[in-house]
């Protein structure tokens, strides 16, 4: 469970923009950034309720289309 909670924060995190993808031609990095890190984990959240809240409500304009088929 907590590995599931840590994932769901880092995920948030990359969302978000506080951890940062870097390559070079040597080697892969993530750079924190731990000023923005809280706040990032805010704006991932709210940018993945944002997107769901989209498709709810995408979802509820599918509803008048009618699927009959002619035979």
């Amino acid at each position: 469970m907590i590995k599931f909670i840590l994932s769901v924060i880092i995920i948030l995190a990359l969302i978000g923009g506080a951890i940062q993808f870097v390559s070079t031609e040597e080697s892969w990095s993530l750079v924190v950034n731990k000023e923005a890190a809280l706040n990032s984990v805010q704006n991932g959240a709210v940018t993945v309720y944002e997107f769901i809240k989209e498709l709810i409500s995408d979802a509820d304009k599918i509803k008048g289309v009618d699927l009959t088929l002619e035979k």
